[in-house]
């Protein structure tokens, strides 16, 4: 009876019909290819757009999502990185590589059921590359 109840009680989406001005591509050139493995394997948790599966209008699943997304775009959020000071952006992107040198990126959790936003070795060297470029854009702005 409490797991019929509890599908009743959904959590809120998060999607905005605003455009973002303060993505990152207002910040950084992002070239398509970087920005499709992006849109693919990390807005659904660091944007305000997340595309949702089927299995989101089942709980308790639909709140453990929330949740990740919630959190995720509390650490890094692509359509407000705009808004992040210099050495914030700086320490993202940073951060990002990290993320990718240990694989802790796209969350296993994700990956189990949305295989495609499984970063293959050439994604991984493709946003490294670009993660340091746009380190370097950014860290000449603050030196200037």
């Amino acid at each position: 009876m409490i797991m019929v109840a509890i599908q009743f009680v959904q959590p809120a989406r998060n999607h905005s019909v605003k455009v973002s001005t303060a993505g990152i591509t207002s910040v950084t050139d992002v070239p398509a290819n970087v920005q499709a493995v992006l849109q693919n394997s990390c807005y659904d948790c660091h944007s305000n757009n997340t595309h949702y599966p089927w299995y989101f209008t089942l709980q308790p699943g639909a709140w453990l999502m929330a949740s990740h997304v919630k959190e995720g775009k509390g650490e890094l959020n692509f359509d407000e990185f705009g808004n992040y000071s210099k050495r914030r952006q700086l320490s993202k992107l940073k951060a990002i590589q990290g993320s990718i040198e240990d694989e802790s990126m796209p969350l296993p959790s994700y990956t189990f059921i949305h295989r495609a936003a499984n970063l293959s070795k050439t994604d991984q060297k493709m946003l490294k590359d670009w993660t340091e470029i746009a380190r370097n854009e950014i860290s000449t702005e603050v030196r200037d």
